[in-house]
């Protein structure tokens, strides 16, 4: 135990003895003495304590997120945007429920290890109950928004840290989720922070907004402010009404600034005892008219706003209802009744018109493309280009100008006429980055400005073209490591994963019958029409356990739907499948203490390239690539 640390505990318990006003702590804030009076009165925490951050197993941090899943597609953008904004800073963004529990992350997973000891990661518990004053845990035990900087901290593991936080609440005025920036360590004064809590305090608010405005959106929406020029694009206070004109919802700042001063609930309330005017006036205040227009008084002439009110929507017919709430066609054509697929189809299905990027993993061949273009075909860009681009096929040479386009002459070997990139090509529709780990790390913060700024930049130009995308991204390999191995950008990796779907190997999946029988059907071609199995091949494709996932599946139904007499496969008719025996999982990208599988085939092999990327499901290029970062040179090409 360092010296600081045990002066922290001493002074912590001169606290616990002599109440609020011991002398040892004049110089820590009142929030935070009784913070610390809280943990040992009402939590029995003991001050001497040193405890280690308390991270739930994956399980359950897995039904806490379940419970909010909704609130954290909302949040996602809110969370991206303020990384972006303090990453070199050395901070991390934590999302927490009301419990306490960090239910979102972003943060350099290069120091990983550091910031799961510290807690400053997924899973971990910063309720006031088990770590003590802290920014989240005292956040939820106060409402407002705080800087516990350091030796703020209750427990003395953490006085490294300095964290700032600001409560999210949702529209009936409940405190739903905590926003968080900490960082590891810092040298400076806890006023250093103060920037910090202004911008986490402004995120907060517009999360807080984006889920009012998502959850009610079938009733009026009044937004007012205080300031005319700023109603429409930042309203300070949001009201939701019913038809009667009755409050049924508000963010945080219309509750503190409309509620009567004993504190009653706002919600309930008619529009007429809130401002000097009838609710049968509130067409005058839909958008169109001028801001400055709109003029309303509070009741009792207390204060001058300006108005903005959204009628809601036509009301759907019970079969719209209906419709809306089942999972489109072409998304429940992916599975014959596979629940964890069925689960993701259903986490999908709400986001096929978001903006938010999704990042599909699964082995090679699970189909991580099927089902971007079934989301594709599920949302409004259907009727849009659908550009799906293999990061790994594309020589490195030619990537830039390939995603990018380039003007005429721009580099060596351009054509005359210039190029339009695959980026703009999808303009309206969707970009489908598959193999998205193999893209060179100098390309990755192009893409990263594509992602944020919604512009693409042609090699030789010196303007920007704005584009109109929905980007998914596809990969086998694991990003998480590539990022900590330095290989992958973090921002682009959370940039990129705004909703993660994991999609089952074949093996595991319950449905392989009926996915067998609808391939089989699908396939084109005459005599596969009319093909079926037999009892003995039926039960042979049963059995194997598919190493090649759906990719392998479709190959030997192709095959013996070509060779079967008179449109009946039988055991003959199958091809000969890869044993049980064989790797079920794709190669590795990272050397890690022995030799990569990839590499050990090549030897295996006699260096035959084609041979080998067939059969591990890779494409030459990826081998190549990957056998060129890893210094490896065929025997037959040295010296």
């Amino acid at each position: 135990m360092h010296a600081s640390q045990r002066q922290h505990i001493a002074t912590v318990m001169e606290v616990a003895a002599d109440g609020a006003g011991a002398r040892a702590a004049a110089r820590h804030e009142q929030v935070i003495r009784d913070s610390w009076l809280r943990c040992v009165h009402e939590h029995r925490l003991d001050p001497t304590r040193m405890q280690e951050a308390v991270i739930l197993p994956q399980a359950r941090l897995r039904e806490h997120q379940d419970q909010m899943e909704a609130f954290l597609h909302i949040a996602r953008h809110g969370l991206q945007t303020l990384y972006s904004t303090v990453a070199g800073l050395g901070y991390v963004v934590l999302l927490t429920d009301a419990r306490g529990i960090t239910v979102d992350f972003l943060g350099d997973l290069v120091f990983e290890p550091s910031l799961r000891k510290a807690g400053l990661y997924l899973g971990a518990d910063w309720s006031e109950q088990h770590a003590g004053t802290c920014g989240v845990g005292t956040c939820i035990s106060t409402g407002q928004a705080l800087t516990v900087h350091l030796d703020d901290h209750f427990d003395a593991t953490h006085i490294p840290l300095t964290c700032t936080t600001a409560p999210v609440f949702d529209s009936e005025g409940r405190l739903s989720a905590v926003l968080d920036i900490s960082q590891l360590s810092s040298s400076q004064p806890k006023e250093s922070q103060h920037l910090a809590l202004q911008l986490v305090k402004s995120v907060a608010h517009d999360i807080e907004n984006a889920a009012f405005l998502h959850r009610h959106r079938p009733h009026w929406v009044l937004r007012l402010s205080s300031a005319p020029q700023f109603l429409d694009v930042q309203p300070e206070y949001l009201l939701a009404l019913d038809d009667n004109g009755r409050v049924v919802g508000h963010n945080r700042r219309a509750q503190l600034a409309l509620q009567r001063p004993d504190g009653s609930a706002l919600l309930g309330r008619h529009f007429d005892s809130l401002f000097d005017l009838g609710f049968d006036q509130i067409g005058r205040f839909v958008p169109g008219r001028p801001g400055d227009q709109r003029a309303v008084m509070r009741s009792g002439g207390s204060e001058l706003l300006f108005l903005s009110a959204t009628p809601p929507p036509p009301r759907p017919g019970p079969s719209a209802e209906r419709s809306a709430a089942s999972v489109p066609a072409p998304l429940a054509a992916l599975s014959g009744g596979d629940a964890v697929l069925d689960r993701q189809i259903e986490r999908v299905a709400k986001l096929v018109n978001t903006p938010i990027s999704l990042l599909i993993t699964g082995e090679t061949g699970s189909g991580k493309e099927y089902f971007a273009k079934a989301v594709h075909a599920a949302s409004e860009r259907r009727h849009r280009p659908f550009v799906a681009v293999n990061c790994a096929a594309i020589p490195e040479s030619l990537i830039e100008s390939e995603l990018f386009g380039h003007l005429p002459g721009s580099f060596s070997g351009a054509g005359p006429k210039g190029k339009r990139g695959l980026i703009q090509e999808a303009d309206g529709g969707t970009l489908f980055l598959d193999e998205i780990g193999d893209m060179p790390l100098p390309l990755q913060a192009r893409l990263l400005r594509v992602l944020s700024e919604r512009e693409v930049l042609p090699v030789g130009a010196t303007r920007a073209v704005p584009v109109n995308i929905r980007v998914m991204a596809a990969t086998h390999a694991p990003l998480e490591a590539l990022v900590r191995a330095g290989r992958f950008r973090d921002d682009l990796y959370y940039r990129l994963n705004g909703a993660h779907i994991a999609l089952p190997p074949l093996r595991e999946r319950s449905d392989l019958g009926p996915m067998i029988d609808r391939l089989l059907g699908d396939m084109p071609g005459r005599a596969s029409r009319r093909c079926s199995l037999d009892a003995q091949a039926r039960a042979r494709l049963l059995a194997h356990p598919w190493p090649g996932n759906l990719r392998e599946l479709r190959n030997v139904l192709d095959y013996a739907a070509s060779v079967c007499a008179d449109g009946r496969i039988g055991l003959d008719d199958l091809p000969e499948l890869r044993s049980a025996d064989a790797p079920t999982r794709p190669a590795s990208s990272l050397p890690a203490g022995a030799e990569p599988d990839w590499l050990q085939a090549l030897r295996e092999h006699h260096w035959n390239v084609s041979e080998v990327a067939r059969q591990l499901g890779l494409s030459r290029m990826t081998l190549y690539r990957r056998m060129q970062r890893a210094g490896v040179v065929p025997p037959n090409r040295a010296g």
